[in-house]
């Protein structure tokens, strides 16, 4: 048993090497492999269709230049939704409960997204820091207002993925544990417990799922605010 709940968050390391980078790649391997034949196998022909339905919604509202992107965000959304069902799995690690992980991934694609709309329309990606009719006296306030909302986008994306899966992680570990403890000393208690842990489970399988695509939508937005 874990003397800390925390050291679950912790990156294992194997004979002094970190296995962090085991955890990043060991979804690639599980999926599978295209083929060139006109009928896929149903894994395969399951997997095209989301896909497809993931983009064709997800870049419904952007315009025609930013469907280049469909892409780089059906392989984000692949490879976000895998590592959080996998860090589910018992004596796994999950990266994106890490926030260094997570802001990895939300600057680098959250400032392309701003320095395409400074490229292409740099009025209209300006005058978002300052809304239409503003009074005189407020401009200054807002103009820092607005800037500060801008730099912090990156930041709320990655803290709203590591908050969310750490607690569902916590959850999942305290509940647990109180299971264990408590079915040799109250067993209808600790039936109640597993039963509650079971549903917490599901709840947090929805929870990979949900946190995936919020994150990839939210990067959507701020492509079609600068496309």
């Amino acid at each position: 048993m874990a003397l800390n709940f925390f050291d679950q968050f912790m990156s294992p390391s194997f004979m002094g090497i970190p296995l962090m980078a085991l955890a990043l790649t060991l979804p690639w391997i599980l999926f599978p492999t295209p083929t060139a034949r006109w009928l896929n196998n149903r894994s395969l022909t399951l997997q095209n269709w989301a896909l497809n339905r993931f983009s064709s919604q997800l870049l419904l509202p952007v315009n025609t230049g930013g469907h280049k992107w469909a892409l780089l965000y059906a392989s984000l959304i692949i490879y976000l939704v895998a590592i959080n069902m996998l860090g589910l799995l018992p004596y796994t690690f999950t990266p994106t409960t890490q926030l260094s992980h997570n802001l990895g991934l939300a600057v680098p694609l959250w400032l392309a997204t701003v320095l395409i709309g400074l490229r292409n329309q740099p009025t209209h990606a300006l005058g978002h820091l300052l809304p239409e009719g503003t009074p005189t006296a407020l401009i200054p306030v807002l103009i820092v207002i607005e800037t500060i909302s801008l730099f912090i986008r990156p930041l709320a994306l990655g803290v709203r993925l590591t908050a969310n899966l750490t607690a569902g992680h916590l959850l999942i570990q305290l509940i647990g544990t109180a299971s264990f403890v408590l079915l040799p000393l109250m067993p209808t208690v600790g039936l109640l417990t597993t039963a509650l842990l079971f549903l917490l489970t599901l709840l947090e399988i929805a929870v990979a799922f949900i946190q995936a695509y919020v994150f990839v939508l939210l990067l959507s937005l701020y492509l079609q605010e600068n496309v």
